[in-house]
């Protein structure tokens, strides 16, 4: 089992379990998860939100952060050089590649529920990598 934070298109968030993320795939794709406070079915997993409660930070702690973050970093610059930012026509840019209209290459960007259905029924391969804060 697996638990996944959700949250509905209208902002509200809950918690989800699933056998396996195909499982949580198919359970969305057909509508079946609800949000318990508006019954919204339109619902995406979200990043969870992590805690931890210490004492002062300790040198292991802190080496361990700067390495998580210093990994994000590296990927965050990865895609920036060899995906291509399409932004907004990602889903337009995926499908002439898909049908031979423009040369296929990396790219990046955003897209809508809708699109993405739209891309999945069409069998365009995808993936959405959570893109953190790094700000702070």
């Amino acid at each position: 089992m697996i638990a996944y934070d959700l949250e509905c298109a209208k902002g509200h968030t809950f918690e989800g379990w699933f056998e396996d993320r195909k499982a949580y795939d198919t359970q969305s794709r057909k509508k079946l998860i609800a949000c318990p406070v508006c019954n919204e079915t339109s619902v995406s997993v979200v990043l969870s939100k992590l805690s931890i409660k210490g004492g002062p930070a300790s040198s292991e702690k802190q080496n361990f952060m700067a390495e998580g973050r210093a990994a994000i970093e590296k990927t965050m610059e990865f895609l920036e050089k060899n995906f291509e930012d399409v932004g907004s026509n990602f889903a337009r840019e995926a499908l002439k590649m898909h049908y031979d209209v423009s040369e296929k290459r990396n790219i990046r960007g955003t897209s809508t529920e809708v699109e993405e259905e739209m891309l999945e029924k069409e069998d365009i391969k995808f993936f959405k990598v959570p893109i953190p804060r790094l700000d702070s």
